[in-house]
């Protein structure tokens, strides 16, 4: 058996063209586009990358990009007053504040200043408590991205047996939310998980976000699973997932490739999630159905 690939590359490019749709839309009846405020803080090499990609992507949907680049020795109590700024300026729905901060900023602190509705990274608490309980909220791009994907492919996911590798608040444990939401039954595991092949043996659905590269092997999968790989790993033979790749695509289902996978998606959903902003916070009707 050789596994399907899923490519979320191609689906992502597909979802960027559905929320560029609804934007002249929502330009008429809100009289402004909708707008992304990325803030980034110093120079590290791979954040600067993904921020100008945000950027990017967010203008080619017809989107206002707002980007702040502030210098490594910004203090915390500078970056709190741009994000409160930010909160006030109708002209902006959504603020992303790319992590990782410089040592001497408390995350945590900067996060949850930032408005819940204009949290369209899905990380302020307000936020996870909505995903917790089954109230409308902002979810993470990375796992929201990863169930569209399962959904594409698998449809109703109703019943399945799915296992979350890894429970951090960025993937693993907003992933095994909506996983359960969907009415799967969910295992959340990770790295200290006892006998982790054993919960494996038994998933339809394996989401690895542990942070470790190849550490899933294929013997360890049910033969026929979807793999949904979030890991990217930095080695010397390249970029790599938490799965190890050949191995598990001679016995999975279905998997996602690293790079070309969970990837793309992330700025994708971050860019449907400011659509989704957009509309609440003008007061214009969108069924989220349809995006």
């Amino acid at each position: 058996m050789t596994a399907e690939i899923i490519d979320g590359k191609a689906f992502a490019a597909g979802l960027r063209a559905r929320v560029a749709e609804f934007v002249p839309g929502f330009r008429e009846k809100a009289g402004r586009p909708p707008g992304l405020a990325v803030v980034l803080v110093g120079e590290d090499p791979a954040s600067a990358v993904y921020v100008r990609s945000k950027g990017k992507q967010t203008r080619e949907a017809g989107m206002e990009s707002f980007e702040h680049k502030l210098p490594a020795e910004t203090n915390q109590d500078e970056l709190i007053a741009l994000v409160d700024r930010l909160n006030a300026d109708p002209a902006v729905d959504g603020i992303l504040v790319q992590l990782p901060l410089p040592a001497h900023i408390d995350e945590q602190a900067v996060l949850i200043r930032i408005s819940p509705d204009k949290d369209v990274d899905g990380f302020h608490p307000v936020n996870a408590g909505r995903l917790a309980t089954g109230l409308d909220g902002f979810v993470p791009c990375t796992p929201l991205g990863c169930v569209m994907l399962l959904e594409d492919r698998l449809g109703d996911l109703s019943g399945l047996d799915a296992v979350v590798i890894g429970r951090s608040n960025i993937v693993g444990k907003p992933m095994a939310a909506l996983l359960t939401a969907r009415n799967c039954t969910v295992t959340l595991a990770h790295s200290r998980t006892r006998n982790l092949p054993h919960y494996l043996h038994h998933a339809d659905i394996v989401v690895a976000a542990v942070g470790r590269p190849n550490f899933v092997q294929g013997d360890w999968i049910k033969p026929g699973a979807t793999v949904i790989d979030v890991g990217i790993n930095r080695t010397e033979a390249g970029l790599v997932g938490d799965v190890d790749f050949a191995s598990a695509a001679a016995i999975a289902g279905a998997i996602t490739p690293v790079p070309g996978g969970v990837g793309p998606m992330t700025i994708a959903v971050l860019l449907r999630n400011t659509l989704v902003a957009a509309h609440r916070n003008a007061g214009v009707p969108l069924d989220k159905g349809t995006i």
